[in-house]
């Protein structure tokens, strides 16, 4: 049985939001509510990098073990998800998660709280596959249609993955295999590649020697 993770390659990530904006589009998102959003660290100084952050569907989801009604459960595929007609709003998931994936939703000026929201990995909830009552609580099903999570699915550059957690990390090894690390991550060489073997070196501007 696949067991469903997401992992962010940071490399790769252009903070163009697109994935935020697949996911708040594809489920009907309430106001307020970030299911995924991009952070962007160091922004504005070489080397800065940009990842995209939802939930994580942890093994050990510490969600699960702050609940004290029990509304967050684990599917066959290693989904975590929560069921709306449990939840309480207590709010304990939203402190637990180090993700801060579970969200209240706001309304006007000062916000609501409700029910808990957060990122279904684009599975649903506990009500029938692709029913009415459950895209209007969590959203589209698109697991039991056979596809991967939207965001995953719309990302420009394929630097967020979304699937079976073996064959995402697998995509994954191979990139930075290929990719190498070292000062040539990023800076010239990257931007517009080293100089072919048998180029002429460029002039270098040197100070004038004095007399």
């Amino acid at each position: 049985m696949a067991r469903m993770k997401f992992i962010c390659d940071a490399e790769r990530c252009i903070e163009c939001n697109g994935c935020v904006t697949a996911c708040k589009a594809e489920h009907d998102v309430p106001w307020g509510v970030n299911r995924r959003r991009v952070v962007t660290l160091n922004d504005g100084v070489p080397g800065e990098k940009s990842i995209s952050v939802a939930c994580m569907h942890c093994s050990d989801a510490p969600c699960m073990a702050v609940c004290p009604v029990d509304c967050f459960y684990r599917t066959d595929e290693g989904v975590v998800l929560h069921d709306k007609d449990v939840c309480i709003g207590c709010g304990y998931c939203s402190y637990a998660c180090p993700f801060g994936a579970p969200q209240f939703p706001t309304n006007g000026a000062f916000g609501l709280r409700g029910k808990m929201d957060k990122c279904t990995f684009c599975a649903g909830g506990p009500e029938a596959n692709g029913s009415e009552a459950e895209y209007e609580k969590y959203g589209r099903n698109r697991l039991s249609e056979g596809k991967l999570p939207a965001c995953a699915e719309m990302c420009s550059t394929k630097a967020l993955l979304g699937g079976d957690g073996d064959v995402v990390a697998d995509i994954f090894r191979t990139r930075v295999l290929n990719r190498g690390k070292g000062s040539e991550v990023w800076g010239w060489g990257t931007a517009y590649g080293k100089p072919t073997q048998g180029a002429p070196a460029q002039p270098v501007a040197k100070e004038p020697t004095k007399s």
